[in-house]
């Protein structure tokens, strides 16, 4: 990728039910948009610790930003909803080697030949 400004690939990683609150704070910040997929850990199984529950279930919000706004959305995620929160949220970055937006048109009413 020639571009002067590199894309990331934004991964963050939270417990289950915290992200719309991850994707909240990434608004915030000037993400445009992101992709929250329902995901399961493989550590130890389930246990309760003091009556609460530690869970493997888990959300994971995609997003791909570039590199500057990757940085401030790690730094705000980590303020606001990082380890030792009830988010517990992990984020990580890859570079992405190419990025292209796709358009679909609306339907048209013309008849097609």
């Amino acid at each position: 990728m020639t571009e002067s400004n590199p894309k990331k690939a934004l991964y963050i990683i939270v417990n289950i039910g915290f992200a719309d609150e991850i994707a909240e704070i990434m608004r915030k910040e000037g993400a445009g948009g992101a992709t929250i997929m329902n995901a399961r850990g493989s550590g130890p199984m389930p246990k309760s610790i003091l009556g609460i529950t530690i869970d493997t279930e888990k959300e994971i919000i995609l997003s791909v930003v570039d590199e500057e706004m990757s940085e401030k959305i790690i730094h705000a995620v980590r303020q606001k909803a990082g380890l030792g929160t009830p988010c517990n949220s992990i984020c990580f970055t890859m570079p992405v080697d190419k990025f292209v937006m796709t358009h679909v048109s609306e339907p048209s009413n013309e008849p097609t030949k």
